[in-house]
């Protein structure tokens, strides 16, 4: 049998008002709302302070829910599996009497789009939009090697940290509202099948989400404690060589090596960083050749590239484009370009993190800001204009390495504010 917590609720000034139920055991509190006299929703917010209460008291329950989750293995390239997670969390959906559409895939898993709360009408702002994703980089089995436990404080396993305690996060929060009639406007939840690969199926269904939202709130893990208000945009390309093979003994000044070229586009492009601009070009792979006694007639190298500056983008593939061999019996192909434009820091952004840095005070935490150079889908929607704030998700360490895990110590704290943030 489940137990409301009871919350009695006092605006400033004014005698006690109401009762909210938020949470799973029932207490009695009472609260002195510090909001603006003049605030219309000054007798409408619950205190943080309840947000957290209710918060721990649904920890157990959202331990569990990750470690379900995170035994749902579900690699971007295997569509079976990813759609089998999907169907855990879209059960949990169902349970919050949430409204869920499938975005169906052939190549990839099912994009997940739930609604929860009052359907926009017409006037009215628009919802807010939580942006995460299933698929994660660990192949099926890994579990097998790197079991889902936990110890030590934490919650270790393929995908935990980035990003299934998000999604867990959000779906917590969201049933918290839920259960205290907290819920009065429109939630979208947005969960992508293909981030780690770049998002190229859902990228179009995430941008159309965004341009009906208010704000985009990104479920990916925190940098260290921070929320996360810029990221860098990235860009891939390959390069590709050819030269002309001759005999290294017998015809050498009849061959072309394709080597020597690439060597030189690499020290080109290698020259493009610019770290005061936060623009880096990193050659992270090349190969080419057959054999020693062979001038190579192929080579290539694959480079990414990180911006801090929307302006940038287009520089940068000017100059891909406008590389040229040195040697004019070879040849140079170029593909590739920017796939995410950078999460600059904007002021709508920043709206947003002043918000929950306050609401996060009220619960005794620091929360700051920071820069990281990495992207996710909030690039997508912070270059739409949409304000975005990111690394909402859980605390933790060892994305895509073998000691991924999420502390637990911040889950009902991080829910609490996730929750707080979904109400203001």
């Amino acid at each position: 049998m489940v137990h409301n917590l009871l919350l009695f609720v006092r605006s400033r000034g004014s005698a006690p008002q109401r009762h909210r139920r938020i949470g799973t055991t029932r207490i009695i509190e009472e609260f002195s709302l510090d909001t603006p006299k003049n605030s219309a929703k000054s007798d409408e917010l619950v205190p943080m302070r309840a947000m957290l209460a209710g918060a721990r008291r649904k920890e157990p329950a959202l331990l569990t829910q990750i470690q379900s989750l995170v035994r749902a293995e579900s690699p971007s390239d295997h569509k079976a599996a990813v759609d089998a997670c999907g169907a855990v969390i879209a059960a949990q959906v169902g349970a919050l009497l949430g409204r869920i559409k499938l975005h169906r895939q052939r190549a990839f898993g099912d994009v997940i789009e739930a609604r929860f709360g009052p359907r926009r009408s017409k006037g009215s702002d628009g919802p807010i939009l939580l942006l995460g994703h299933i698929d994660t980089v660990w192949p099926v089995g890994t579990l097998k090697t790197m079991p889902c436990r936990v110890s030590d404080g934490r919650l270790w396993g393929p995908g935990a940290l980035d990003m299934k305690a998000g999604v867990a996060m959000a779906l917590t929060a969201i049933e918290m509202l839920v259960e205290a009639s907290l819920l009065d406007r429109e939630i979208v939840l947005l969960l992508n099948s293909d981030e780690e690969v770049g998002s190229p199926v859902s990228r179009p269904i995430t941008e159309r989400l965004a341009e009906e939202s208010s704000a985009v709130y990104v479920l990916e893990p925190a940098q260290g404690l921070a929320y996360k208000t810029a990221r860098k945009g990235t860009g891939d390309w390959r390069i590709d060589i050819k030269g002309v093979a001759a005999h290294a003994g017998v015809d050498f000044s009849k061959g072309a090596s394709a080597l020597r070229e690439l060597a030189s586009v690499v020290e080109t492009v290698s020259g493009w960083t610019d770290l005061k601009r936060g623009l880096t070009v990193s050659v992270g792979r090349a190969g080419g050749g057959s054999k020693t006694n062979v001038i190579p007639a192929e080579a290539w190298a694959e480079v990414d590239v990180r911006i801090a500056r929307k302006a940038d983008g287009p520089r940068i593939e000017r100059k891909f484009a406008a590389l040229k061999p040195v040697d004019r019996r070879c040849s140079i192909k170029v593909t590739g370009g920017i796939n995410r434009p950078p999460m600059e820091r904007t002021r709508g952004t920043v709206v947003l993190y002043r918000r929950a840095r306050a609401l996060a005070a009220e619960l005794g935490v620091v929360l700051d800001e920071a820069a990281t150079g990495g992207a996710s889908d909030g690039n997508f929607t912070s270059a739409l204009g949409i304000p975005t704030l990111d690394g909402m998700g859980a605390v933790g360490e060892g994305a895509h390495a073998q000691h991924e895990s999420i502390l637990l110590e911040h889950l009902a704290p991080r829910t609490a504010l996730l929750a707080g943030m979904l109400t203001r």
